[in-house]
């Protein structure tokens, strides 16, 4: 008969394998913290350089800017949304779904779409299909869609002539976002989050990115949002520090 303490042997063996493993994360992690002054400003080039030293996954993580706006959103002339085309890409191959009608589905697939189609996928988003990144749309299936709203509207995915994904273009708006072309907007607390790019990029891409993307956020300035336009800057890969950038070397 096997007692008790039998499987209390490999619990404990496991347990303290877990522990330590705990810990030397931690340690890698304080490590990644150092190289980081707490409150100091870098400039962009700086924190695209030390981006790479404090990266502590062993996967490709992703690149992000955080940009806190000194607007109110609720306004609708302050509610901040465009699009950025980066100079590199995001690292990530986006899958792309067209909603238009047939004449215009030769052109998508040539582009290089991934779904292209309109009831079929109508009715799969309904029932909870969403296994894309980008959704294009013909202007001429917007009012057969528009029920999709209430389900691709919370998640920043329902197409829209501002970010360039209700066109006529069809061919040329799936080549952009394949190409790196990001759809950015404000959320309810005044910031914007976006994926810029993978660790694995150069140090010199990274900057490039990321400065088109906030050169681009900087031209949307609204006339009515007063005082500070860029509050604060932050650039951070997964699971690694965040590195304040220094604003007022954005706006010069």
């Amino acid at each position: 008969m096997t007692n008790s303490y039998t499987f209390a042997i490999p619990f404990f063996n496991y347990l303290t394998h877990y522990t330590n493993r705990s810990v030397q994360l931690t340690k890698k992690r304080k490590q990644s913290n150092a190289k980081v002054q707490q409150g100091k400003t870098y400039t962009l080039q700086e924190a695209s350089s030390i981006l790479k030293e404090v990266n502590t996954t062993k996967f490709d993580s992703s690149v992000d800017v955080h940009i806190r706006l000194g607007i109110d959103p609720r306004k609708a002339d302050q509610s901040i949304r465009g699009v950025a085309v980066l100079p590199h890409g995001t690292g990530k191959t986006k899958r792309v779904l067209v909603l238009c009608n047939p004449d215009k589905e030769s052109e998508a697939k040539e582009a290089g779409a991934d779904h292209v189609g309109l009831q079929e996928y109508v009715e799969k988003i309904e029932k909870g299909w969403l296994d894309v990144d980008v959704i294009i749309a013909a202007p001429s299936v917007m009012p057969k869609i528009a029920k999709l709203g209430k389900i691709l509207g919370p998640r920043n995915m329902m197409p829209n002539p501002k970010s360039g994904t209700v066109t006529d273009n069809i061919g040329e708006a799936v080549k952009e976002v394949k190409g790196g072309k990001i759809a950015f907007r404000v959320d309810k607390q005044g910031i914007i989050h976006a994926s810029i790019g993978r660790v694995s990029f150069s140090k010199e891409k990274i900057f490039e990115n990321a400065n088109e993307l906030l050169h681009t956020v900087i031209k949307l300035k609204p006339a009515t949002a007063k005082g500070n336009y860029l509050k604060s800057v932050t650039l951070a890969s997964t699971m690694s520090p965040g590195i304040h950038i220094d604003t007022k070397t954005l706006m010069n």
